[in-house]
């Protein structure tokens, strides 16, 4: 279901070109609109993975794209807009990691922060190819986030299970 059919979302009063005007005048989509462009057409991105190394800069790049994840999940209220604007995030950070400065140079053509844009407007204008996107891209999602819970669980329990073994050695 889009999110202009849902019967919670505010702008399902309003038609698609009232609601998306009402998106596109915010104040939240012009600052998206200049950390798209700041981040991705002049780099900054991967300047700043590139100056603070061993992936803190790729990491703080990404909490500033979390931005995008607010207004997808708290303007739109779409949870699969969401999900897929922090698949293209993660997949930013995870990229830029990537050691001996390659990550940088991976960020400089991936540009997450423009294919955020180009999702949510996509999204927000009902383009069916953006929306089908978007809803693959939160399956993903949800399944790799499903997976990472498990992994943490994993862990968890690994780490409780080594600290009863080195607490009975004494």
């Amino acid at each position: 279901m889009h999110i202009f059919a849902k019967k919670k979302c505010i702008f399902a009063a309003m038609n698609r070109e009232q609601a998306s005007e009402k998106l596109r005048t915010s104040r939240l989509y012009a600052l998206l609109r200049k950390a798209s462009e700041y981040m991705d057409r002049y780099y900054l991105d991967a300047a700043v993975g590139f100056a603070i190394p061993g992936g803190i800069g790729d990491a703080i790049s990404g909490v500033f794209s979390l931005l995008y994840v607010y207004f997808a999940a708290f303007v739109v209220k779409s949870i699969p807009l969401a999900l897929a604007v922090m698949n293209n995030i993660m997949r930013d950070v995870v990229l830029g990691m990537i050691p001996f400065y390659v990550g940088d140079v991976i960020d400089v053509f991936h540009r997450s922060n423009k294919k955020n844009m180009a999702l949510i407007d996509g999204f927000v204008d009902g383009d069916e190819q953006v929306v089908t996107t978007v809803k693959r891209k939160a399956a993903a999602s949800a399944v790799v986030f499903l997976l990472l819970c498990v992994l943490l669980y994993v862990m968890i329990r690994i780490v409780i299970w080594a600290g009863q073994q080195v607490i009975s050695l004494f």
